[in-house]
C-alpha cells in the first residue's frame, strides 16, 4: 500500500466561515427530488433498458411519487430521442410530472435536444459542462475563461431556443459537472454567469445543480462547499440548489442530508443508488432516513418489496441483502441479546401503547415498509437465543413458552441449526419444539381421565380421578385422590408397577387462540430426585385434558434419562 504517497486531496475547501449548516440536527422538510434512474442509473447498465422498459420504469416512478423525472439525453441515442417523443406523443405524462433532458454546451445536440421536446407541456432542460482544474487541464486544455464561456454560449442557445416554444413551461438547469474538484469561487462565478444570462424570477426559478461527479472529500467539506454557494450565486430567491452526489467514498447518503442542511433544495439520485461507478445517491435511502426523524418524505415507499422488485426487475441489479430499508436482511435479528431485546419492546407496545416507535434495534416499523415481523425480524440461526426462539413459537403457532423453560428450547434449536450449518425457518423450529416437548406419548399414554370432587373425603378441595393409561403395550385403570386434577393423575401413576420418583415445579395454560373451538396449551416442569428438570407441553380441546398431555410428555422425557419404564 506504499503507492498512497501519489495521492492528494483534490478538492477546494473553503474553511470554517462556512459551517453554519453544522447547527442544525436533522432535516425539517423533503427536498424536491429527482430521479435520474432513466438517465444516469440506465447509461452504467451493462445493458441498457428498452423503449418498453423505460416507459413501465417511468410510470413506476410516478407511481412513487416522483414529480420530476430526468428521462434521458435525447441526442444521445435513438432509443433516448423515441422514449421522450413516445411519452410525449401517448400523452403518458401527468400535469404535475416534469420531464428532464440532459444536453451539452452545443449547438447541434440542444437543438436535437428541442426538437425530441416538441409538444411537451413541461420540461428542465438541463445544460452541462465539466469546470474542474482536471478537466480543464487534461480533457479540454483551456483556461478558465474559455471554459465558462462553454457554458455561457450553452446558456444563451438554450434561451433562445426556448423563447420559439408556446405553450411549454421551460425551466433551466445548470450542472458544472465535476464541481467537487473545481476551485469553489470560480464555480460560482461561472454558475452567476449562467444565471445572469436566464434572469430567472421568484416564480421561475432556475435550478443550480451541484454534482460530487466524483465524491473527493469527507462530507463536511462538501456541505461547506454548498453553504458557500448558498451564499455567492446571484438571485438566490430566483434559483433552487440542486445536489447530485456519487458514492465514491461511500458517503453520497452523508453528503446529500448534509448538503440539506447547508441549503440545498433539491436532490438528483436514483433508487437504491444505481448509476457509474459506485453509483448515485440512494434516494431511498435519504427519504427514509427523513422518514424516521419524523419528516414527511413526499414518496411512497410503504410497499418496499415492490420497489425492490421493480428495481431489480428494470436495472437486472440485485439489492443488497443488507441495504437500509430495501434489503432482505435490514430488520432480521440473529443474535439471541438483540432477539430478546426485540420480543420484549415489541411486548412493551401492546402492553403499554408509547405511541412514539421506540423498539430496542429497530430505528423503522417493518410494517411501514410492508414487511412481516413474523417472517422479517427475528430470524433462526446458531447465534439465536431463547427470546427469538419463543418469539417465533407465540407469533406464529401461538405457544406462550413459559420464561423458565426458554433457555432449553433456545439450546436445543440453536443445537439442530449449528449441526446442520443452515438457517432454521419458523416452521422447522416449530416442527422440532413438537417433535420434543408436546404430546409425547411413549412408553407412557393416558388414554382416558375422568374426574369428580372429592366430596366423600375430609378435604373440600380434593379430586378424584379414574385413569386408564397405557405402558409399554400393556393397560391399567386406576383410581386415586389428589388435592388437584395432576396430583391425582400422578398418584394414580404411582400405583403401577413402576417407580415414578418426581416432584412437580411448576404449571401453565393458555388457549393457543382467540375462538372458542380452539386447542389449549399446557406446559408441565417435574423435577428427579438429583434436581433435573423435565419439561412437557400438552395440547388439547380439553384445557384438562391439555395439562394431563403435559405432565405425560414430561414423565416420558425424563424417562428417556432414566429409563424406569424398561
Amino acid at each position: 500500500m506504499k503507492n498512497y504517497r501519489k495521492y492528494s486531496p483534490g478538492y477546494y475547501p473553503v474553511g470554517k466561515d462556512y459551517m453554519k449548516w453544522s447547527e442544525k440536527d436533522h432535516i425539517e422538510k423533503a427536498p424536491i427530488w429527482c430521479s435520474v434512474d432513466l438517465r444516469d442509473g440506465n447509461q452504467a447498465l451493462i445493458v441498457p433498458m428498452s423503449l418498453e422498459e423505460k416507459i413501465e420504469f417511468f410510470q413506476y416512478l410516478v407511481k412513487i411519487g416522483f414529480k420530476e423525472i430526468e428521462v434521458g439525453f435525447p441526442a444521445a441515442s435513438e432509443t433516448e430521442y423515441q422514449f421522450l417523443r413516445t411519452l410525449i406523443e401517448r400523452n403518458m405524462i401527468p400535469d404535475d410530472v416534469t420531464v428532464q433532458v440532459l444536453t451539452q454546451s452545443r449547438r447541434h445536440i440542444i437543438k436535437k435536444t428541442f426538437d425530441a421536446l416538441v409538444g411537451v407541456k413541461k420540461a428542465i432542460v438541463h445544460l452541462y459542462n465539466s469546470t474542474s482544474v482536471a478537466q480543464r487541464e487534461q480533457v479540454f486544455r483551456k483556461d478558465k475563461e474559455a471554459i465558462k464561456k462553454i457554458a455561457t454560449d450553452g446558456a444563451e442557445m438554450i434561451k433562445k431556443y426556448a423563447s420559439k416554444y408556446e405553450g411549454t413551461q421551460f425551466q433551466f438547469e445548470y450542472s458544472p459537472e465535476s464541481f467537487t474538484g473545481t476551485e469553489v469561487d470560480y464555480a460560482a462565478d461561472v454558475c452567476n454567469a449562467v444565471i445572469d444570462i436566464w434572469e430567472p424570477t421568484p416564480d421561475n426559478k432556475v435550478i443550480i445543480n451541484l454534482p460530487a461527479t466524483v465524491a473527493m472529500s469527507m462530507p463536511h467539506v462538501y456541505a461547506s462547499q454548498i453553504e458557500y454557494m448558498n451564499e455567492k450565486l446571484h438571485r438566490r430567491d430566483s434559483v433552487l440548489i440542486s445536489l447530485h452526489p456519487h458514492n465514491d467514498r461511500g458517503t453520497a447518503v452523508a453528503d446529500a442530508e448534509l448538503g440539506l442542511l447547508a441549503g440545498g433544495d433539491r436532490v438528483e439520485g436514483t433508487l437504491f443508488g444505481n448509476g457509474e461507478r459506485t453509483g448515485n445517491v440512494d434516494i431511498v435511502t435519504v427519504a427514509m432516513n427523513m422518514y424516521t426523524h419524523g419528516v414527511d418524505p413526499g414518496l411512497d415507499f410503504t410497499n418496499m418489496p415492490e420497489v425492490v422488485e421493480n428495481y431489480e426487475k428494470f436495472t437486472d441489479i440485485k439489492v443488497h441483502p443488507r441495504q437500509p430499508y430495501g434489503g432482505q436482511l435490514v430488520f432480521a435479528a440473529f443474535s439471541g441479546s438483540h432477539q430478546d431485546a426485540i420480543a420484549k419492546g415489541m411486548k412493551f407496545r401492546i402492553d403499554n401503547d408509547p405511541g412514539k416507535w421506540t423498539v430496542p434495534y429497530l430505528p423503522l416499523d417493518p410494517h411501514d415498509v410492508g414487511r412481516e415481523y413474523e417472517a422479517d425480524v427475528i430470524r433462526i440461526n446458531s447465534q439465536s437465543g431463547k427470546g427469538g426462539v419463543a418469539y417465533i413459537l407465540e407469533q406464529n403457532f401461538g405457544y406462550m413458552i413459559p420464561a423458565a423453560m426458554r433457555e432449553e428450547i433456545g439450546y436445543m434449536v440453536k443445537d439442530i441449526s449449528d449441526k446442520n450449518h443452515k438457517e432454521l425457518s419458523p416452521l422447522e423450529v416449530y416442527k422440532a419444539f413438537a417433535k420434543e416437548y408436546i404430546n409425547v406419548f411413549d412408553p407412557i399414554d393416558i388414554t382416558d381421565a375422568t374426574f369428580e370432587k372429592a366430596s366423600d373425603y375430609k378435604s373440600n378441595d380434593g379430586m378424584i380421578v379414574r385413569i386408564k393409561v397405557r405402558i409399554n403395550d400393556k393397560e391399567y385403570e386406576y383410581e386415586a385422590l389428589g388435592n388437584g386434577r395432576l396430583d391425582a393423575i400422578s398418584n394414580a401413576l404411582k400405583m403401577t408397577p413402576y417407580t415414578f420418583d418426581y416432584k412437580f415445579v411448576t404449571y401453565s395454560e393458555h388457549a393457543l387462540s382467540s375462538e372458542s373451538h380452539s386447542k389449549a396449551a399446557a406446559y408441565v416442569c417435574i423435577e428427579d430426585s438429583e434436581g433435573v428438570q423435565y419439561w412437557g407441553v400438552g395440547t388439547h380441546e380439553d384445557i384438562i385434558l391439555a395439562s394431563v398431555n403435559a405432565l405425560v410428555s414430561a414423565l416420558n422425557r425424563m424417562n428417556r434419562k432414566q429409563h424406569f419404564v424398561k
